[in-house]
């Protein structure tokens, strides 16, 4: 992630492209999802060591791709809202 190219939005990643994937953040129990159903694939830029919030998508057409940016970008936005980093939950 670090050597591409991607969005951002309240100072954070949401998206960013490999050359075989669009990769965006959501919500761990959402990337889960899209593993168990074949949609998405694990993330881990160092082997062995998955990114629980980021997957990798494959073969999506032009609405799917803009469906899943809007997705990460609204995931972003909301915990920057709570003041929240969405990589870890609120605390108290």
């Amino acid at each position: 992630m670090l050597q591409s190219r991607g969005l951002k939005t309240s100072g954070k990643f949401y998206a960013f492209a490999t050359p075989a994937d669009v990769v965006v953040k959501l919500p761990a129990s959402r990337v889960n999802e899209l593993i168990e159903s074949g949609t998405g694939r694990t993330c881990s830029p160092q082997p062995g060591r998955p990114m629980r919030e980021w997957v990798g998508l494959a073969g999506l057409d032009a609405d799917s791709c803009l469906d899943y940016l809007l997705e990460a970008r609204a995931f972003v936005v909301a915990a920057a809202d709570r003041g929240t980093s969405p990589d870890r939950p609120p605390s108290g």
